[in-house]
């Protein structure tokens, strides 16, 4: 049975949850591989909306078993209040299995990735203050807190005075702020220990042994692939992998194992946080978007920066993650444009430019060049195939498509669970 990845095309906020929600009675494991509660997904279920941070989005599928794996960190007051808010609401949350080899964020992450962007000021890149920076900046620097040390004080004590024998010097001499009590902070990590020791696992070896029993995962991104550490726009960016690699070494399995590589796309563009953003509208079409769309971060708050589709970005995502499928969600956004442009190129110092630049300085300077296609103004969110749509929203996929690399094999009509054309099936 497949291994599926399924991660956001663009700049994050494509429509994931929505996917993967599609999917997750269908599969036995759903499974976050990277990032942390700076990513959010919005799930609606009948009349019920769900706004999920850190879960999995499998959590909402009856027999499904959500994974957070070991490339994800994890806060653990944000997750203990996020299990508690379903159960509130009759969610079934016991077959949640967290990596015990997943860090924690820890209080003097939040701290520092806080006063660290204080700091920054006009430079600053636009971070959640969430500490998922900081996070896996321990990681890489080896003086990060796994799951796996709230269960011996002793490690857990040892690994603190570390990574506080440093950040007390930044925050105290560079920031003028008060240094963190090493027992404070121990105190505060053993409370989450006994909650949390129910979901703890040894998940590498489940999922492996999931797929060695023709089990049915879906690996789920946080974020999208112009937000990833190495192939983003950086530095404005996720400080992790959300790119199909990252599914590989953010779950422990390895790269034979992975039968398709499904991209959300949202019909037009969006980004939230500094950046470079060629299609990025600033007048009553950008605002009609985010109006329209909802385009307001699930966890962020903040709104949304809008503008139209970016087939070079989506060429992009295909040619980096791999991609075998597209799902394009919010088409029903776009209903009421006499003409929707599509950019299908850039203009970089008077040169025409149909691939991503590699350069920062050349991606900062581009221009979009845009195509017109004919818009609708028929109401689609009540199609069920593919030739329910009208002609124009039929050309306008299929335009999309050719431009992006990848079949389109799934579109999302409406924000509702069943909203949604299945052209071809991910399983």
């Amino acid at each position: 049975m497949p291994a599926l990845v399924l991660l956001g095309a663009q700049w994050g906020d494509e429509g994931k949850g929505k996917a993967t929600d599609l999917l997750g009675g269908s599969v036995d494991y759903v499974v976050r591989y990277q990032g942390g509660n700076n990513a959010g997904h919005t799930v609606v279920v009948g009349d019920q909306k769900y706004a999920l941070h850190l879960l999995p989005s499998g959590i909402l599928s009856p027999g499904c078993t959500p994974v957070i794996g070991n490339g994800v960190v994890v806060d653990p007051s944000v997750l203990l209040s996020e299990l508690s808010g379903l159960n509130e609401r009759g969610v079934d949350t016991s077959k949640l299995l967290i990596s015990g080899n997943a860090h924690i964020i820890t209080p003097y992450n939040v701290t520092v990735d806080k006063v660290t962007e204080r700091f920054l000021g006009k430079r600053k890149i636009g971070t959640t203050g969430r500490g998922i920076g900081p996070t896996y900046a321990d990681k890489i620097n080896r003086v990060g807190i796994r799951v796996q040390d709230l269960y011996d004080e002793s490690i857990l004590t040892q690994k603190v005075e570390a990574a506080l024998d440093v950040k007390n010097q930044i925050l105290t001499k560079l920031y003028n702020r008060r240094a963190i009590a090493v027992d404070q902070v121990v105190e505060e990590l053993l409370t989450y220990a006994q909650k949390l020791a129910p979901y703890v696992a040894d998940t590498v070896l489940v999922l492996n042994q999931a797929l060695e029993d023709d089990k049915v995962v879906l690996f789920e991104g946080g974020q999208g692939t112009l937000l990833d550490i190495d192939h983003g726009t950086y530095p404005f960016v996720t400080s992790s992998n959300p790119t199909a690699g990252g599914a590989c070494t953010g779950a422990g399995v390895g790269p034979t194992k992975i039968s398709r590589v499904i991209g959300i796309l949202k019909a037009y563009t969006t980004r939230v946080g500094a950046g470079p953003f060629p299609t990025e509208l600033f007048d009553a079409d950008g605002e009609a978007l985010r109006r329209i769309g909802g385009e307001r971060g699930v966890t962020t708050g903040r709104d949304r920066r809008c503008g139209w589709f970016d087939a070079v970005i989506a060429r992009y995502a295909t040619r980096v993650n791999g991609l075998t499928d597209f799902f394009l969600t919010k088409l029903d956004v776009l209903t009421g444009w006499e003409q929707i442009p599509v950019c299908v190129a850039y203009e970089i110092d008077g040169r025409r430019v149909e691939e991503l630049p590699y350069s920062q300085t050349d991606f900062h300077h581009a221009k979009p060049v845009y195509e017109n296609l004919p818009g609708w103004s028929e109401d689609i969110t009540g199609a069920k195939s593919f030739s329910d749509l009208p002609k124009n929203a039929q050309n306008y996929v299929k335009a999309l498509e050719e431009m992006s690399g990848a079949p389109i094999s799934a579109i999302g009509v409406g924000p509702g669970r069943d909203e949604t054309i299945e052209i071809n099936s991910f399983l």
